[in-house]
């Protein structure tokens, strides 16, 4: 099997540009980044929650401590590709995450609890997460088409670029592909830099001069805003009719 991390702390800082100000940008990456070991990849997630968003909800409201509960595919899977289930939690600032990596069936099983708990410590807290929350299931997919980068003097930095990034909250299964609502404008690219501690030098001039400042911006957030906004409006319309 390969291998791959299970726990992560960083700071994640999140810009939204243009492919204008990214083609502006890239000749300073290309001079201090290259492509890491997976260039490119088709990322697909099911986030997990209550019936009534619980934790996304809580997420919204920008507490100190958050969590969330997703389940990763690179590619469409079939029953046996390895997943990962992982756990993502922030905390004054600083990003953990915690994952495991199993079969896509033996994932589904595991996560709708009809597959016994595994050992090992993060096996143990997503069963405290599984059992404290009660009746977690899928309520929103989320894909996107992901550059990687690293540092050439900096093996901790890290960069990606997100494109195509888009949602749903039906057919909630990794095994229908990638498909539904596009989250961002069609000339946007949602950039993060994945830092230990502070940006280099080059990187803060850089986003500086071309006018790239960060933001805060949660994919599975935006999704589940726009998700409310399309409740309210179907209430207002029927309200009226």
């Amino acid at each position: 099997m390969e291998t791959y991390q299970a726990v992560f702390k960083r700071k994640e800082v999140k810009y939204l540009l243009t492919e204008a100000q990214l083609t502006a940008l890239r000749p300073a990456l290309e001079t201090h980044m290259e492509p890491d070991a997976f260039a490119h990849s088709s990322i697909s997630n099911l986030y997990y929650d209550t019936p009534d968003f619980r934790m996304l909800r809580r997420s919204q409201e920008k507490p100190v401590y958050r969590e969330k509960l997703r389940l990763r595919s690179y590619g469409v899977p079939d029953e046996e590709t390895q997943v990962f289930p992982e756990i993502k939690k922030k905390a004054e600032g600083i990003v953990y995450k915690r994952r495991v990596s199993m079969p896509y069936g033996d994932a589904i099983r595991y996560l709708s609890r009809r597959r016994p708990c595994e050992d090992g410590q993060i096996f143990q807290e997503l069963n405290w997460m599984l059992i404290s929350y009660g009746s977690l299931a899928p309520r929103i997919f989320l894909s996107y088409e992901r550059d990687s980068w690293k540092g050439r003097e900096e093996p901790s930095l890290r960069l990606t670029l997100d494109r195509d990034i888009l949602w749903r909250t039906e057919a909630l299964d990794l095994q229908r592909g990638a498909w539904g609502e596009p989250l961002l404008e069609p000339n946007q690219v949602l950039m993060e830099v994945k830092i230990s501690n502070a940006a280099p030098l080059w990187l803060a001039e850089a986003l500086s001069e071309n006018e790239i400042f960060p933001i805060s911006f949660s994919k599975c957030g935006r999704a589940f805003e726009t998700l409310c906004k399309k409740y309210i409006n179907e209430m207002e319309m029927k309200r009226y009719a």
